[in-house]
């Protein structure tokens, strides 16, 4: 047979998808002729790039070819790694068998390469397994061998019995076990071992081997504490922490590691910490730890913020001093760190044990630093540790309480968009390059495109082009599903800015019909199942209107709904002047741009907005008259609330605003539809931190409607423990408008966040309209009342909210909030709720340092109960401080 012949049979082969035929072929092949088909190879890669369907019957042929015939170690090992045949590979044994009749030393270059690779490339462990048996050398231990290794050992839910013999037959163990202490995020992968019952894991497997003496104890003995020193996510640090119990350490091997062990208590995850914790006070119990040292771990533990962590080392200090009194000297003079510990109880724990040792110490400097720190305690211990050192307390004259309210942010003005395309090209590559564009950026690169596509088309498309090369959809073939018709022509849900800045490109270059454009033809969310689906479906309405007089052609000169503010507002001067520019060109208004420039002209300021009417009115057109009206309404979009208990959950609802739906078109009149209070949906894939700030930039003057619309999303981040439901609120109490009540229950939700940066941006949210004057103290604290005794906000994490408020300097607003959210939790035959105790003890803190005072209904009958429960001794202080006994 010809030499064409045969790569003709080969290229056939391929093109079919033959594998198996495609490798007997090549295998008959000599190398050059081989090498001589990596031009077709690589064409047909890029050709089929874009076709998904050809991929699947292709790829796994053409990997194989690709393999066979290209020389270069450094080709070859990219090659069989690339993404585009990851899902879509050849047989590993094909592949090796392709290449077994290469050079040792090139096959382990290969191995080499391949493990090279970020994890990320998804290397194939029985592939470079493969290459280093071939070699005849040790497999190369990489981050990305690593994590290959552990997924070949993983396996899959039908062999998840063989885990045990996978790792015991693993070539060169140790060294591939060795490198699990080093590989980032390697307990992760661990740990995400296929459960299906029973079975063996890496923790048992790797404890049994080391027992049996396969594995070296001390090397994975030190290889678990390294690896815990060295600290990461709690999932990856938790399998390394198992894995070190599992071995079972001897008193000499815990001995021998104790300044170890003092490093992890002080700087570990909260369970590393408790464990070594647990290691150093059965050393310290047991005489093996000096005093010196275990008063070093008890500064470490008491500035941690664990109360379980504190609690512990104050229960092991008891202990000690109760063995050998004579350490006294050492060892209480810590309790000064636990002294300001913001946890109450740990305060009166602390108390209690120098109140019980006192007398064991001699040293009267320890005395001394330990009459400074009482400072740090609440009043009322402060007063009790005075006495115990037997320093007369002196009467403190209380100062007036100030409260320290963060300024009212001042939103800034837009800067006008770029004058020229190269400018503003290299905008749009920066809103590209980001993963969420501000309101600024996208108003002003959307403002921008419209002005020059208006005054010089042809220049904006030769400043563009190389933006336009980088996106997926630009010359994409018309069947594939990147092709802008089929990529734009979606239901109308919000991506992000990028994607609404793309279909401005699609429209500008021509390569979208108008059909796809045409705005209000494209998807519907209904109200039940989406609540702030109509805001998203406006947002695109108003993006494809601009993008389809893009298409045709017909390009206003500037858009009338372009902000004046980063909120989004728009001045009604700066509004009234563009529509005399209009008005002066005979330019009729785009009606969804106009809509949008009506829903965001400021209308707080009264005389400057009567006095813009004023002027509007002398236009004599349409929009003259209907920016007249609507500048002097008193409320054109009034708020009806509505409130409804469901699961447990309190939701706010609102009635139809008639004014959106009588006077405003298509997408912006179902801004106006009833919200309403029992939707069950609380998430939905359209709606991300991309889209909120754009979002809420549709209604910036009109506050409640948007609480309306989110409130469901600060639920699920209190309910279902959702990340980043709350994070909007900041940039809502930033708006216009007045706060109802579906704003106060936004931030009520959001304070008992289940993710800590929620509950900061709830605060920030908190003190943002405290500070304007606009926080309903009351409203709150009944919404927060009712949301604890529902159940349906936590709270533990609601003190933990309100805490850091307080600590901010806004004492006297928490403490309002808590004074009207308590007597719904401290009522006659309610179960207290979990946590109540730290509601208590933020109460009382914010008491002792505002002095305020007077009666709490429900307070006496707990703090009257016997015992020395945490919700007890708070409400006793509580009590304390509110009948004028605590001293600021």
């Amino acid at each position: 047979m010809t030499k064409a012949a045969t790569e003709h049979e080969v290229c056939a082969a391929v093109h079919e998808g033959a594998t198996d035929r495609a490798a007997a072929l090549l295998a008959a092949m000599p190398a050059g002729e081989r090498r001589a088909l990596v031009p077709e190879w690589e064409r047909l890669r890029k050709e089929f790039r874009q076709d998904w369907g050809r991929q699947r019957r292709v790829y796994p042929a053409l990997h194989l070819a690709g393999a066979a015939s290209l020389t270069g170690a450094a080709a070859v090992a990219t090659w069989l790694t690339a993404a585009d045949f990851r899902w879509m590979a050849a047989p590993t044994g094909l592949l090796l068998g392709a290449l077994r009749d290469r050079e040792p030393h090139w096959l382990a270059d290969v191995a080499r390469r391949v493990a090279a690779r970020p994890v990320s490339a998804g290397v194939d462990h029985a592939l470079l397994d493969g290459l280093a048996r071939l070699a005849d050398c040790p497999p190369p231990v990489t981050e990305a061998s690593v994590h290959a290794w552990i997924q070949h050992v993983n396996g899959t839910w039908e062999d998840r019995d063989g885990v045990g013999e996978r790792i015991r037959t693993t070539r060169h163990l140790a060294a591939m076990v060795a490198g699990l202490f080093t590989t980032t995020d390697a307990g992760r992968a661990m740990a995400n071992l296929p459960s299906a019952g029973g079975g063996d894991s890496w923790v048992t497997v790797l404890a049994r081997l080391t027992a049996e003496g396969v594995l070296d104890r001390r090397a994975m003995v030190e290889g678990c504490v390294a690896r815990l020193l060295r600290g990461g996510p709690a999932a990856d640090q938790r399998v390394f922490l198992n894995l070190l119990a599992a071995l079972e350490l001897t008193g000499e091997e815990r001995r021998a590691r104790t300044a170890d062990w003092s490093a992890l208590a002080a700087d570990g995850i909260p369970t590393v910490a408790a464990h070594a914790q647990a290691v150093l006070g059965e050393l310290a119990l047991a005489g093996d730890l000096p005093d010196r040292d275990l008063a070093d771990l008890s500064a470490s533990v008491f500035f941690r913020p664990e109360k379980k962590l504190v609690r512990s080392q104050l229960v092991l200090l008891g202990k000690v001093l109760s063995a050998r009194p004579d350490a006294a000297n050492l060892l209480l003079p810590g309790l000064a760190h636990a002294f300001g510990q913001p946890d109450a109880d740990a305060q009166e724990r602390a108390l209690r044990l120098l109140e019980r040792h006192l007398d064991k110490v001699s040293d009267e400097q320890a005395r001394e630093e330990l009459g400074h720190a009482a400072d740090q305690l609440s009043p009322a211990l402060r007063v009790r540790a005075l006495t115990a050192l037997g320093v007369e307390a002196q009467e403190e004259t209380p100062e007036a309480y100030e409260e320290t309210l963060p300024p009212v942010p001042a939103p800034a003005r837009l800067a006008p968009a770029p004058a020229s395309p190269a400018e503003l090209a290299e905008e749009v590559g920066v809103l590209f390059a980001r993963r969420d564009a501000d309101v600024a950026s996208f108003e002003r690169v959307l403002d921008g495109l419209v002005r020059l596509a208006h005054r010089d088309r042809a220049a904006l498309l030769d400043a563009l082009a190389p933006v336009l090369a980088r996106v997926e959809w630009h010359d994409a073939a018309p069947d594939s599903w990147r092709a802008p018709e089929r990529y734009f022509a979606v239901d109308a849900v919000y991506r992000d800015a990028r994607h609404l800045v793309e279909m401005l490109l699609a429209a500008l270059t021509g390569q979208v019909s108008e059909e796809v454009l045409r705005p209000g033809t494209h998807g519907t969310v209904p109200a039940r199942q989406c609540a702030h689906g109509p805001l998203c479906l406006a947002l695109d309405a108003r993006v494809r209107e601009v993008a389809h007089r893009m298409r045709t052609g017909a390009v206003p000169p500037f858009l009338l709904s372009t902000p004046t503010w980063s909120t989004g507002s728009v001045d009604p001067w700066e509004l009234v002047g563009r529509l005399e520019l209009y008005s002066a060109a005979g330019i009729v208004p785009l009606r969804y741009d106009f809509a949008q420039a009506l829903l965001r002209v400021r209308r707080a300021d009264r005389p400057a907005a009567e006095a813009a009417a004023a002027r509007a009115a002398t236009l004599v057109t349409p929009e003259g008259e209907h920016l007249a009206r609507w500048l002097t309404a008193s409320d054109p979009l009034p708020a009806t609330p509505e409130r409804r208990t469901v699961d447990r959950r309190v939701r706010p609802g609102l009635g139809e605003c008639s004014a959106l739906v009588r006077d405003f078109p298509g997408a912006f009149a179902r801004l106006g539809e009833p919200v309403l209070a029992d939707v069950q949906r609380f998430w939905c894939y359209h709606f991300d931190d991309g889209a909120r700030p754009h979002l809420l930039a549709m209604l910036p003057e009109d506050r409640e409607l948007l609480a309306a619309r989110l409130v469901h999303d600060a639920i699920a981040s209190a309910v279902q423990d959702q990340r980043r439901g709350a994070a909007v609120l900041p940039l809502l109490a930033e708006t216009g408008g007045p706060a109802g009540p579906a704003t106060h229950l936004c931030v009520a939700y959001g304070l008992g966040s289940r993710h800590p940066e929620d509950r900061l941006a709830a605060v920030d949210a908190l003190l943002v309209l405290a500070a304007r004057g606009q926080l309903d103290r009351v409203r709150l604290g009944a919404d927060l009342g009712e949301l604890v005794s529902l159940g349906a906000v936590k709270a533990t994490r609601l003190a933990d909210s309100l805490r850091t408020a307080a600590a901010t300097g806004a004492c006297a607003t928490v403490g309002d909030v808590l004074r009207h959210a308590l007597p719904a939790l401290l009522a006659e035959g309610v179960e207290p709720a979990r946590g109540l105790g730290d509601l208590l003890g933020v109460a009382a803190e914010c008491a002792e340092r505002t002095g305020s005072t007077g009666a709490l209904p429900g307070l006496d009958r707990v703090a009257g109960r016997s015992g020395s429960s945490r919700l007890v001794l708070e409400a006793r202080r509580l009590r304390a401080a509110l009948n004028g006994e605590a001293v600021r």
